[in-house]
């Protein structure tokens, strides 16, 4: 432990991996300024004294006794979980880990799009049976794709996209300001629907809010044709599960791929988990060996910024901004 240190990392980890990890990388890049706090009594000692914390949150008691905290660098995309009203009060920026995962998520996305195109769950269920018998596949070539937010997942995703000879809607709240996609609309029913009815995949990238809760519910199943398959990338609240459930029991889509669910965990008795034209993974989609070091980039490049005034990296709440 150093005394020392004005940039502390948290002991709670994330995803598996591990924090020692992450400090590590940070040493790399800021030498020996970074100390990880490996039990509490060592975040009592070492959190008055930062500069930067780093963690998945932070304790109102350690801010309590934080006065030289000036950014608190959280190792997840969302911040809701974080003291957000307790670190304005007291002028500390706040960054996040957005963009990190997205390399890993479009990849998946885009896996599970080219798995129900070419059928290989149908091939991967009749390989458990030993059973040679052939099954008829389509091609995703010439299909319709409607990527919901086009932040750095969904950016991710249609960057992958391009040279599949797909066409490509995009959701966004300012569609005014365009995007890589063929075509860009917005966040009204109307908008929505209309993409809905063309589109052959709808992948879901966008944050959950109070606009986006149940985007995807009977009546947007309704909309979508027969041929449809969603890919939720995202929050499980996105999408109406009950609807989801009697949409693919009643084959008004074709199917759906799940790496998040709402409920999550989903429920062992959850009938999801019985239909198989549903794909789950359980909230994989992001898990990255390079996660520690992109993320080291980031919080390396906003500790100097503390110093030189340049323009934070992910940035959520400035500092001082009290």
């Amino acid at each position: 432990m150093t005394d020392t240190a004005e940039i502390v990392v948290l002991r709670e980890g994330t995803e598996g991996l591990s924090m020692a990890s992450y400090a590590d990388e940070l040493r790399d890049r800021l030498g020996d300024r970074v100390a990880l706090a490996r039990t509490p009594k060592e975040e009592r000692e070492l959190v008055p004294r930062a500069r930067v914390v780093t963690g998945i949150t932070i304790d109102e008691d350690l801010l309590s006794h934080a006065d030289r905290l000036e950014l608190f660098a959280c190792t997840f995309a969302g911040t809701d979980h974080v003291p957000m009203d307790a670190l304005e009060t007291r002028g500390i920026g706040v960054t996040n880990a957005g963009g990190i995962h997205a390399p890993g998520i479009a990849e998946q996305a885009i896996g599970n799009m080219l798995v129900f195109a070419r059928r290989l769950h149908e091939g991967w269920r009749r390989k458990r049976r030993a059973e040679w018998r052939h099954f008829q596949s389509t091609e995703f070539t010439g299909s319709t794709v409607t990527v919901v937010g086009l932040g750095s997942i969904g950016q991710a995703v249609v960057q992958r996209l391009q040279g599949m000879d797909v066409d490509t809607i995009g959701v966004r709240y300012t569609p005014e300001k365009g995007g890589p996609t063929d075509e860009v609309v917005g966040f009204d029913d109307d908008a929505i629907h209309d993409a809905l009815a063309r589109s052959e995949y709808v992948v879901l990238a966008c944050p959950l809010n109070e606009m986006t809760r149940g985007l995807i519910g009977s009546e947007e199943f309704a909309t979508l044709p027969p041929e449809a398959v969603v890919v939720n990338a995202a929050r499980g609240g996105l999408v109406d599960t009950d609807a989801l459930v009697t949409a693919l029991q009643s084959n008004k889509i074709r199917g759906a791929a799940l790496d998040v669910t709402d409920p999550e965990p989903l429920p062992s008795e959850h009938p999801l988990w019985d239909l198989e034209n549903c794909l789950i993974t359980p909230h994989t989609g992001g898990h990255t060996p390079k996660h520690w070091d992109r993320l080291a980039d980031i919080v390396a490049h906003n500790v100097e910024a503390l110093e030189t005034g340049e323009e934070f990296e992910n940035l959520v709440l400035a500092p001082g901004s009290d």
